[in-house]
């Protein structure tokens, strides 16, 4: 059984020839292996917008497969690769680096509208990834209305070549997915200016503007949602990190749920999975996307202090609704010894792999420092003792 084929089987609630093996390795790892500081991966594209507006370039996801071969996993891209940008896109985007020095780039990227500009400046370290010193969104009442009437143009034209090249290319090392959000304040910790504190106090003084903004993300999203199932992806990829943690549970339901329902409607319909990814506390979110959605998968299902899911419980509880990746501590693949890691591996085999639909993975990303020897005899472990009860 191919990669792909043990991912799409398992993230499905089924029972492949094994459990895959899935260790989220998604950047720091990889941009480690190359030797090179970090930043020349995230500035390496064709400048600020298009396809390179995004997370992440398409050295990132050379960069990722690189990895998978290395360490042998069953390979999960993530939307490393997007779809091209839209004909509707009235901005213009323009990249200037500010500094630079042996341990750190600090960059500024300015989109341009009829309206105004606005700007926001990250942090490049050489051994991290980057951050976010301003954002976009700096005068609220001034820059959201410009943000919400062109940050999100109609996808319904945006090319799929360049997706497609790659999803051939990753081939059966794994499942290839293309991204949609929902709104919330996971999606706008990325574009306001202040961070959380800020974000929290404009939800309750501007009432108004955050329904306006759930209501243009929400039609954008299907309209996304739409476009993306055209380009025939192995899965829909959804989420947003911090869901809950950087909320509640209740702002999440006013703001996201429904987006979330519907966006996993039409991919179900449409045959095709669905996965959620959103660090930190998730066990609410579970309880909601295995109750209320048309999700297929949810990750990563962290442990506590960072979390708050106990794999046993939670599988219990709506394994029968959905399937689970996760949930190994990263901080314990990090510091643990090859037999620490056997033992856990095991464990977490043993409380998710029962009926099937379960992927192992780790609970977030895996630090940059992580032995190699660690996930090594994770991916061994699985191998060895992944069979599903």
């Amino acid at each position: 059984m191919t990669p792909k084929e043990r991912m799409l089987i398992a993230m499905t609630g089924g029972k492949p020839d094994r459990v895959p093996a899935t260790p989220d390795i998604s950047e720091m790892i990889p941009s480690r292996m190359r030797g090179r500081p970090f930043w020349e991966l995230r500035l390496s594209g064709s400048g600020f917008g298009g396809e390179e507006y995004g997370y992440y370039t398409r050295a990132n996801a050379e960069a990722y497969l690189e990895a998978v071969k290395y360490f042998g996993i069953d390979g999960w891209d993530i939307g490393y690769v997007k779809l091209g940008p839209s004909k509707d896109d009235k901005r213009t985007f323009r990249r200037e680096i500010v500094s630079r020095d042996e341990d750190k780039v600090v960059a500024r990227d300015y989109v341009r509208t009829s309206e105004g500009i606005l700007w926001q400046e990250l942090l490049y370290p050489s051994d991290n990834p980057p951050w976010m010193v301003r954002g976009f969104i700096k005068d609220f009442e001034r820059d959201f209305p410009i943000y919400l009437k062109y940050f999100f143009p109609d996808p319904s034209s945006c090319d799929d070549k360049n997706f497609q090249e790659w999803r051939n290319k990753f081939g059966d090392l794994g499942i290839v997915g293309l991204c949609v959000g929902y709104p919330g304040f996971q999606d706008l910790i990325h574009y306001v200016d202040g961070g959380l504190e800020k974000i929290t106090y404009y939800y309750y003084d501007y009432p108004d503007l955050f329904e306006e903004y759930r209501l243009r993300y929400h039609e954008w999203a299907i309209k996304m949602t739409e476009r993306i199932l055209r380009a025939k992806p192995d899965y829909l990829m959804t989420g947003g990190s911090g869901t809950i943690t950087l909320s509640s549970p209740e702002i999440f339901r006013k703001l996201g749920l429904s987006t979330l329902k519907e966006t996993t409607r039409i991919a179900k319909n449409a045959g095709f999975p669905s996965l959620l990814h959103s660090c930190g506390k998730e066990k609410d979110l579970t309880k909601m996307c295995a109750e209320e959605t048309d999700l297929s998968c949810i990750n990563p299902l962290e442990v506590p202090p960072m979390g708050d899911c106990i794999l046993p419980e939670i599988k219990q509880q709506f394994g029968d609704k959905i399937a689970l990746m996760g949930n190994l501590n990263t901080t314990s693949v990090w510091r643990a010894t090859s037999r620490e890691v056997e033992q856990q591996t095991k464990k977490a085999i043993e409380d998710g792999g029962k009926g099937g639909g379960f992927i192992l993975s780790t609970g977030d990303q895996c630090g940059r420092d992580t032995p190699d020897e660690n996930i090594f005899k994770l991916v061994e472990t699985v191998e060895k003792y992944g069979r599903y009860s």
